[in-house]
């Protein structure tokens, strides 16, 4: 399908073909492990489906065009679509990570791809001089979140993407956060955009996936190979329920969007409430390259009660609609608390994360009872 169309068109229908046995205008679930072929090695293009399935063809031809990208590769979840990145990275070579990530990344970084001898630091890849300065000879991968998990902070990706190009090096971007309705990295310059798909893009919170999208043809049949002989492929039934949550993405951006600009603004005025960080909120540090680099804010907010983790503790529990749980990007609200949930792997580490801390992923509820929500479980903090 081309890409010429707007993304609210690409995710209603790219990927998606009526069913030439049947006329199905949905994309059929492919449950099948295996192909008859014509002959020896003669085949329609699937022979098993640890390597190829129609279904999954379907999903990575509509990323592929929502990120406006020539080739996408599905996962089982976002983790094994990033340890796969990071297998183009031999022994002694150098990744430069931001110093702001989800604990399960770090979590691979440091506790698993170290000890097979890839090399990797941390920096605030907000500061464009600081990217600059920790780049090494043998740097291969700079590696970005943007907005970051759980800090919500911004990273000028066409600048950086000069810096790592400079280096010889490749700039991943993790977009998981904004989605492509809302940040297109491959436009500004990255070589690889990473989603976990169990967010935005499945949306429905039903579905573990992780995708990766690309131009470079040569490296994208590395990923292809190393894909299939690894073996961390989504399921036909995972690919089908990410192809149906992608139709709604934009309308479910929108409504994320305007539900966390009305929550953030609650929450900026709320005495109990210390720090509110929010892209869309003036008073965040990057607002004015929110505005440039990203369509929206995005619906994730974090904040820091005036009581610190007690009071925080006290919050999540007391929410009704906001639900206390790990995860985000899925219709419905969720509260959590970063530090001993989603990045207790980073405890011990120079990434360790405020315990008072909360973390909204805001769902598309109405507005007014979400906030009246908040309302209440704020007002039992002493």
């Amino acid at each position: 399908m081309t890409t010429n169309y707007h993304l609210e068109t690409l995710a209603v229908h790219a990927g998606v073909e009526p069913d030439p046995v049947s006329g199905a205008v949905m994309t059929p679930i492919y449950q099948t492990s295996t192909y008859a072929q014509a002959d020896v090695a003669v085949h329609k293009g699937y022979e098993y489906s640890r390597t190829d399935n129609p279904t999954r063809t379907a999903l990575q031809k509509a990323l592929a065009a929502l990120e406006g990208g020539q080739h996408a590769l599905a996962f089982a979840s976002g983790m094994a679509a990033i340890d796969t990145i990071l297998r183009l990275i031999q022994p002694g070579g150098h990744v430069l990570s931001g110093n702001d990530v989800y604990g399960g990344t770090f979590r691979l970084f440091d506790k698993v791809l170290a000890g097979y001898g890839v090399q990797f630091s941390f920096v605030d890849t907000t500061e464009v001089t600081a990217v600059q300065a920790a780049m090494q000879p043998n740097t291969r991968l700079v590696w970005l979140e943007t907005p970051t998990n759980p800090m919500l902070r911004l990273t000028d990706i066409a600048a950086i993407a000069q810096i790592a190009h400079a280096g010889g090096a490749w700039l991943g971007v993790d977009n998981t956060f904004a989605s492509p309705v809302l940040q297109r990295p491959l436009a500004l310059g990255a070589d690889f955009v990473l989603h976990s798909t169990t967010k935005y893009i499945g949306g429905h919170s039903d579905v573990v996936g992780g995708a990766v999208v690309l131009n470079d043809t040569a490296v994208y049949e590395r990923l292809k190979f190393l894909q299939n002989a690894i073996g961390a492929v989504p399921g036909p039934m995972d690919c089908f329920l990410t192809l149906r949550g992608i139709k709604t993405l934009a309308l479910r951006m929108a409504q994320h969007c305007r539900n966390a600009q009305q929550v953030a603004h609650f929450l900026a005025d709320h005495t109990a409430v210390r720090h509110v960080i929010y892209p869309g909120l003036e008073s965040h540090p990057q607002y004015e390259l929110a505005r440039r680099q990203m369509a929206g804010p995005g619906g994730m907010i974090s904040f820091i009660l005036q009581g610190g983790e007690a009071a925080a503790r006290l919050v999540a529990r007391e929410t009704k609609l906001f639900t206390l749980a790990e995860s985000l990007g899925g219709v419905e609200s969720l509260i959590e608390l970063p530090a001993p949930m989603t990045h207790a792997s980073v405890a011990d580490s120079p990434l360790a994360v405020d315990p008072g801390l909360v973390r909204l992923s805001v769902g598309i509820e109405n507005a007014a009872d979400l906030i009246t929500d908040l309302q209440q479980a704020l007002a039992q903090v002493r």
